[in-house]
């Protein structure tokens, strides 16, 4: 290459180009002050932008430099220098042979959850140095992870990284990041915080281990559409990861585990332990599960409901996205696409998938909904707001439950039924209750474990409603001893869950 052997402010002779992107190379250059290899980014040529718009890239450049320069980590990549090219900005860095995980990933397609659990960790301490020392990445993605000699992991590339004081270098309406790891408050466009950066780590793991984006869609308005409103497609093969991985990709910024968090349970997923350590463990010890019954005070609260107009939050959020995506100018994703000429419409109503083999569908008129049942089951209890059916055992049960009217949220409903089940349970264990998105309505998930009379249970429990509207719950039991050999069967009765008639 003509570059080849050129000198560069005076020390840094170009050696070799080792990578190369949409908007700059970076190169393995010799510093011949000091005699020792470093790497330099520079950017092309960009012949297509107006002066306004190179100043404001050489700036961001710059910022770059500055932004991973005030962090001082052994996984942050090392800042040594910027000079000046013909009036374009280098950065002058510490050498590392690597690849990236976006390299190894289109390799190996995924990575088990102990080595997706050693990379996030690697990950997390970056960013928690960088936090405290007031800076935002805002591209977390694979291609910006270097996994080096030894098993370092270096987050690099602070190119859109954004101080507190600092302005955003954006017009309105402007995003600026790799979209598929964009967070939904950032879609939303709202101011983005150390969350938005922790769910960007989340989208990273979910790719290591599922092989591809949480969201990924054919069209960038498609992608910012699910990110926004969709629900999470859950995780196949996280194993002990799956619970941080889901915790970190919700919604709310305000329900994410912190980095301290995220931390301890990375560690735990990396020692093969399930990561429901992250969230607040409870009290100590003793009765047998089928659905914690929710008693008297539940039915009189629901005589007492008056109708309330029904909610439009994901409408809102819906049109907050395609807002975002319309003025995406430096967003990026897999596929090129005419935003404009795209535009979610209605949701049609849903259409399960096939019931599943070993299942049969089972249609409840009252609650003018079908789903499917594994093979075998019958109902083993059925009240006026739900139904129950059950194994042979009488021990794993899945349960369809009803409020009608909802009420304010499910979370709401869930956190009532808590108050009762700590009651009728000497031993309970929160794992996580959160409000997410469910088929476009608010939702909430709620995970814990019960002491039975002979053994431990755990349960799962997904609850979805607008206010005034209805509330269906769907709800999985079984020992924990047999959760990972039952847990699938709660996906199959989600997802294949259908109204019939309301």
């Amino acid at each position: 290459m003509s570059d080849e052997g050129r000198l560069i402010g005076g020390r840094y002779r170009l050696t070799e180009q080792i990578g190369r992107g949409g908007m700059g190379t970076v190169w393995r250059v010799q510093d011949e002050v000091l005699g020792r290899q470093v790497a330099l980014k520079r950017l092309h040529p960009q012949p297509q932008l107006s002066d306004a718009d190179l100043a404001t890239l050489y700036e961001r450049m710059r910022r770059e430099a500055r932004s991973a320069a005030c962090i001082v980590h052994p996984n942050v990549v090392v800042v040594h220098d910027v000079v000046d090219d013909s009036g374009q900005p280098c950065i002058v860095m510490e050498y590392i042979p690597a690849v990236t995980l976006g390299d190894l990933l289109k390799e190996k397609g995924t990575l088990p959850p102990e080595e997706a659990a050693r990379i996030g960790l690697g990950m997390v301490a970056a960013l928690r140095a960088a936090h405290a020392a007031g800076v935002l990445h805002r591209d977390v993605k694979p291609g910006n992870v270097m996994l080096g000699a030894e098993g370092r992991v270096v987050l690099t590339d602070f190119g859109i990284a954004m101080t507190a004081d600092a302005s955003t270098l954006t017009k309105t309406g402007e995003m600026v990041g790799s979209l598929p790891y964009m967070a939904p408050e950032r879609i939303r466009g709202q101011k983005p915080g150390p969350a938005s950066d922790l769910w960007a780590l989340g989208a990273t793991l979910y790719q290591a281990v599922e092989g591809r984006p949480p969201f990924h869609r054919d069209t960038a308005m498609e992608v910012a559409y699910a990110i926004a409103v969709d629900p999470l497609e859950p995780v196949k093969r996280a194993g002990p990861l799956a619970p941080l991985i889901e915790s970190l990709l919700l919604k709310d910024p305000d329900q994410r585990p912190s980095a301290e968090q995220t931390e301890q349970a990375l560690r735990a997923a990396q020692s093969g332990e399930s990561t429901d350590v992250l969230l607040p463990a409870a009290p100590a010890q003793t009765a047998e599960p089928v659905r914690p019954d929710e008693g008297s005070e539940r039915r009189e609260r629901r005589r007492g409901r008056k109708k309330r107009r029904v909610l439009v939050t994901a409408i809102v959020a819906v049109a907050a996205a395609i807002a975002a995506v319309t003025g995406a100018i430096h967003a990026t994703s897999d596929r090129e696409t005419d935003a404009g000429k795209r535009r979610p419409s209605a949701a049609p109503p849903y259409t399960p998938p096939p019931v599943p083999k070993g299942f049969h569908k089972v249609t409840e008129k009252k609650f003018d909904a079908s789903f499917p049942v594994p093979d075998g089951w019958k109902v083993v209890a059925r009240t006026s707001d739900s139904v129950t059916y059950g194994d042979k055992s009488r021990r794993v049960g899945i349960t369809l439950g009803m409020v009608d009217p909802a009420g304010s949220h499910p979370v709401a409903h869930f956190k009532d039924i808590e108050a009762n089940t700590k009651k009728n349970y000497d031993v309970y264990r929160r794992l996580r209750m959160q409000k997410t998105t469910f088929r476009e309505q608010p939702a909430a998930i709620w995970e814990f474990t019960v002491q039975g009379r002979a053994r431990m249970y755990r349960a799962i429990d997904l609850g979805f409603g607008r206010a005034g509207g209805r509330e269906y719950d769907l709800y999985l039991s079984a020992p924990n001893t047999q959760w990972d050999t039952h847990r699938p069967v709660f996906d199959k009765f989600r997802d294949g869950f259908a109204v019939t008639d309301h």
